[in-house]
């Protein structure tokens, strides 16, 4: 038996829906504020519901980075 490593990587794909006055602010938000940690949930630190809301496919796109 031998053991491999198989790069892997999974991609969640979804938006954020941001009260925002730009386009620059809305993103500087997702970027400062936004996130997600395997095994717990997407947050959104420090903001409020009518600031930002999302929307995300609960299960990942799994990407095997090797074929054979």
């Amino acid at each position: 038996m031998q053991t491999f490593i198989v790069p892997t990587k999974f991609i969640f794909d979804g938006v954020f829906k941001v009260q925002a006055e730009s386009v620059e602010q809305a993103v500087a938000i997702v970027e400062d504020s936004c996130g997600l940690v395997r095994g717990g949930d997407i947050h959104t630190a420090g903001l409020d519901d009518d600031t930002v809301d999302w929307e995300f496919d609960r299960h990942p796109e799994k990407i095997v980075m090797i074929r054979l």
